[in-house]
């Protein structure tokens, strides 16, 4: 189990770079887009509205405290008016176990090849709430890959879209537009929030196949503690049996003299 985790754990890295390329290239793309709109892209202000919060968290056993750690960043959330969506079969048991009633739910990945299908599913049921459900904010609750035992979480808002980490390029020729600005923009915008939704569910899958690592060395750890211990006891045992042998003989041997 845990060869399988390491090596999950290095196929979700390697797509992450090819993620990460492709949202860098949508990225430079809003920047240029947003240089021809001449007031920086994003909307003054958000109506007032429900709020959807997107968890990532496991699909199988076997990690630790990997959900309950998603679970609690998520609680701020969690108690304001809320759309929830749940990603992760044992991410929807204990969402059931802690009273929350999922809107819409779905299995983890099992190979990082399968993470653009469900960012697509997901992203789907975000623009549906957006356009028809009243959701005015969607944050996403996912874990972090690292090299420490503590499990990081990261909590971000997905939309409102924050337009300002594109910079505008500086003496940049306007590019040639087929379509209006505003709705190359829009484009844009949701393929960058599909790159944003494959970035994390990997994150995710990386950081769940990581605790699981974690959890089975901690496991052999202490398999390895209880059978020395199990050991030390038959050993003290016999001795006592060796002993008590040696007694016997010697009170056996007075009482025939």
């Amino acid at each position: 189990m845990r060869g399988i985790a390491a090596a999950r754990v290095a196929e979700a890295h390697a797509h992450l770079d090819s993620v990460r390329a492709y949202a860098g290239t949508i990225g430079a793309g809003i920047g240029t887009v947003l240089g021809t709109t001449g007031d920086g892209g994003g909307p003054s202000h958000v109506r007032e509205g429900r709020a959807v919060a997107v968890l990532i968290a496991a699909e199988q056993g076997f990690a630790g405290s990997f959900n309950d750690k998603v679970f609690e960043a998520a609680a701020p959330l969690l108690s304001t008016p809320h759309d929830l969506v749940v990603i992760g079969e044992r991410a929807i048991l204990a969402a059931q176990d802690r009273g929350l009633a999922p809107t819409w739910c779905d299995g983890m990945i099992a190979h990082p090849a399968q993470a653009t299908h469900l960012a697509n599913r997901i992203g789907t049921v975000l623009f549906d709430r957006l356009a028809h459900g009243g959701a005015r904010r969607v944050w996403i609750v996912h874990a972090l890959p690292g090299p420490t035992h503590a499990v990081s979480i990261e909590a971000r808002p997905l939309i409102p879209f924050d337009y300002a980490r594109f910079p505008i390029p500086e003496n940049a020729r306007p590019p040639r537009l087929t379509l209006p600005a505003d709705m190359v923009l829009a484009r844009l915008v949701e393929d960058y929030i599909f790159a944003e939704l494959t970035e994390a569910i990997l994150l995710s899958f990386a950081a769940e196949n990581e605790a699981r690592m974690r959890a089975m060395i901690a496991a052999h750890d202490n398999v390895m503690d209880s059978l020395q211990d199990l050991v030390a006891t038959a050993r003290r045992m016999r001795q006592d049996e060796i002993t008590e042998e040696i007694v016997e003989l010697a009170s056996g041997s007075l009482l025939a003299r």
